[in-house]
Order: structure tokens, then sequence, then C-alpha cells
């Protein structure tokens, strides 16, 4: 991932957005603002045969305490024209790996319960679902908005640990 590649990044972040099932968040950051609140290990991007971006995945540091650096959050967007094509598990593959070798144990995420393609896609790579949390947060916006939301709270960890 390069920050020429923000633009068509921003623009699929959009597409995930519009459907409410992606993050509570209402609008992507600022380059400077997801540049800054990522790590740089695992920070990939999947394009087409024309070389064009159709999805990212990048993750954060659940914590700066010490105990905690090899833990860490992740999201995957795939841009809506090839969802269901097998970038979402290249993408997650290729992530994992890198955590892998940048020694990380610990990767999770929260996933809407609506939002089953994400859900298998996190099944099929080996994560287990390890939580349920009820009525999380406030939607503020999209076909959700004004209604509480449930998060399933995923993870994989390393073998080693």
């Amino acid at each position: 991932m390069q920050p020429e590649d923000w633009p068509a990044i921003e623009a699929i972040y959009r597409e995930g957005l519009a459907t409410g099932n992606a993050s509570f968040e209402a609008e992507p950051p600022t380059w400077d603002a997801f540049d800054g609140g990522k790590l740089t290990a695992g920070r990939l991007v999947a394009v087409d045969t024309d070389n064009d971006v159709i999805g990212w995945i990048a993750a954060s540091a659940v914590s700066t305490r010490e105990v905690y650096r090899g833990v860490v959050e992740h999201s995957v967007y795939v841009a809506t024209r090839v969802r269901g094509g097998g970038v979402g598990r290249a993408l997650l593959s290729s992530f994992l790996e890198a955590m892998d070798n940048a020694g990380v144990w610990t990767v999770q995420s929260s996933i809407f319960p609506e939002n089953q393609a994400s859900l298998a896609l996190h099944d099929q790579a080996g994560f287990r679902r390890v939580g349920h949390r009820e009525r999380i947060a406030l939607m503020i916006y999209g076909p959700w908005a004004g209604q509480w939301r449930d998060t399933i709270l995923v993870e994989r960890r390393r073998a080693d640990r």
C-alpha cells in the first residue's frame, strides 16, 4: 500500500461504509489519519490485471501498552465489483503471513453479525468467534442509523501461542 493508492482505497472504504455493515465510522479518515493509525506491517492492497486497486487490508495496535505489542485489530475491504471472487481470502492470507513474520500473536476484528460474508471469510481463515458484544455502539449513519448494533469478536492466534 502506497500513498498514491489512497483514492482507490478511500473509494472501496466508502463502498463498504455505504452497506452499513462495515464500520461504525460514517466517513473514511484522511490519508494522514489512516497512515498515522495503521501499522506498516501487513498494509496491503490487491490489484486486478489493469493494476487497479480492488481491495485492501491494514491493522492497528489494540494498545500502546508493551504487554499488548503482539495484538492487532484489522480491517479488510473489497471493491463491490469483485466481492465473492477470492480477493478477501487472498488479502487475509497474505496479511496473516505478514503478521506472523512481524511477531504478532493475535489478530482480531469486530464484525457485525449481518456481515455474513466477512464472518465466513474469517471462519475459513481459521479465526474463532470469541464473543458477541450486544448493543456495543449506536449507529449514526446509513440504513442502521439510530440503532444499537451488536458485533462478533473474532480472533486468530498464532499456533505457537
